[in-house]
């Protein structure tokens, strides 16, 4: 039985991370059919950018949580900026076009950014800084860790944040609109356009956060770590 809420534990953990993930992917593909294979690689991007964030800061003395909490700031707009990029260069474009084409552009997205990544940052694993003390704490024989609980809080608070999002906004019902019908809702004045753009955008927010907190949990960053 201990065993068993050892791994219940570890299992939850991961999984918030993979469910802040697998909310961008849906998120787009709910909307406009697209398999975003890039979205990997905004994960990716988010855990470099807190990882370079948190070396500056770390001997400036100040607090370990005020440093990753600087780290988060830096990373989630950064990412939500490469989002929009993605979707306005990469991927309207070729909105009307064959399905196939969008879906190749996506894997082509994904290498790029990859490679990108490579040269800022090499191709070997970095150890990321793990600068907040570890305490844990026992269930029976079963221990959980202040990181464990971090994640697993955070990913349901921004879980719950993204329903009431989808499910009570004016902007989360237009994005319903849009996935049901872009046609139908672009005649009731949506601007579907702007739309998709904020799925992707509020996606790589989302995706920024779990690259933090992958790269936290693990204690490793790598340039192919948004393809695993």
């Amino acid at each position: 039985m201990d065993i068993f809420i050892q791994q219940l534990i570890n299992g939850v953990t991961a999984g918030a991370v993979y469910a802040m993930v697998a909310l961008g992917y849906t998120m787009v593909y709910g909307i406009i059919q697209l398999i975003n294979f890039a979205h990997g690689e905004v994960v990716m991007v988010g855990a470099m950018i807190a990882f370079t964030v948190i070396n500056a800061l770390a001997p400036s003395g100040l607090p370990p949580l005020l440093i990753v909490l600087i780290a988060v700031a830096c990373a989630v707009p950064a990412c939500m900026l490469l989002g929009y990029a993605m979707e306005r260069i990469a991927y309207r474009p070729l909105r009307g076009a064959p399905r196939l084409a969008p879906l190749i552009t996506a894997i082509g997205v994904s290498i790029i950014l990859q490679h990108v990544a490579l040269m800022i940052w090499s191709r070997n694993p970095l150890a990321f800084p793990q600068i907040i003390e570890t305490e844990s704490y026992r269930i029976g024989e079963a221990t959980i860790t202040n990181v464990q609980l971090a994640i697993i809080g955070i990913s349901t608070a921004m879980m719950a944040g993204l329903a009431v999002l989808i499910y009570r906004t004016r902007l989360g019902t237009a994005m319903r609109a849009t996935a049901q019908n872009a046609a139908i809702a672009g005649l009731m004045g949506i601007d579907a356009n702007r739309i998709i753009a904020a799925t992707f955008v509020i996606g790589a927010g989302l995706a920024a956060v779990a690259g933090v907190m992958v790269a936290s949990y693990y204690g490793i960053a790598h340039y192919t770590m948004g393809s695993h």
